[in-house]
């Protein structure tokens, strides 16, 4: 059954490692739905990467990741003890300034900030699962959405409760 799944690198922090890893999974026919990249420090970089596709496959792919020189580390997030985020940044038209006043108290319904401002359109900066991400667009598709830029899912699996479990 075709599932997606999370998949953290620790990898080293040079050029080319983000080549080599995507042309891995390439190669084994499989589309990165999302992908992060980050530094963690001088050394190391985080990838995060989304991939959907059969357990067993997805498991392999982690396999020839693993053998990579350069990654250091590489594993399957567990989705239920997992937090993921993702940014987005939307373009929306405007209209008049009622429309502006309706699209301003979406934004901040959805906790969201307003980044820029223009006579004909404005920006909404929105964090949040992307889930809620999706919601915030749809609802604003009726503005008239002009641009679209979104970061991909960043995750961090959550330390273990305090007494067992």
């Amino acid at each position: 059954m075709e599932r997606e799944e999370i998949i953290e690198a620790i990898v080293e922090h040079r050029p080319g490692v983000l080549f080599r890893v995507s042309n891995l999974i390439r190669r084994r026919n499989f589309n990165i739905e999302t992908i992060t990249v980050g530094r963690v420090n001088h050394e190391t970089a985080r990838m995060t990467m989304t991939i959907k596709g059969e357990r067993e496959i997805i498991d392999q792919v982690i396999n020839q990741l693993s053998k990579l020189m350069e990654v250091i580390k590489v594993r399957k997030l567990n989705q239920k003890n997992t937090v993921k985020r993702e940014l987005a940044l939307i373009k929306v038209k405007v209209n008049d300034n009622l429309s502006r006043s309706d699209i301003i108290h979406c934004i901040d319904v959805f906790r969201g900030q307003v980044v820029d401002v223009s006579s004909k359109s404005l920006i909404a900066e929105i964090t949040g699962t992307p889930d809620k991400i999706n919601a915030f667009i749809q609802l604003l598709s009726s503005y008239g959405i002009k641009e679209v830029a979104r970061t991909g899912i960043t995750a961090m699996e959550r330390d273990r409760k305090l007494g067992g479990s």
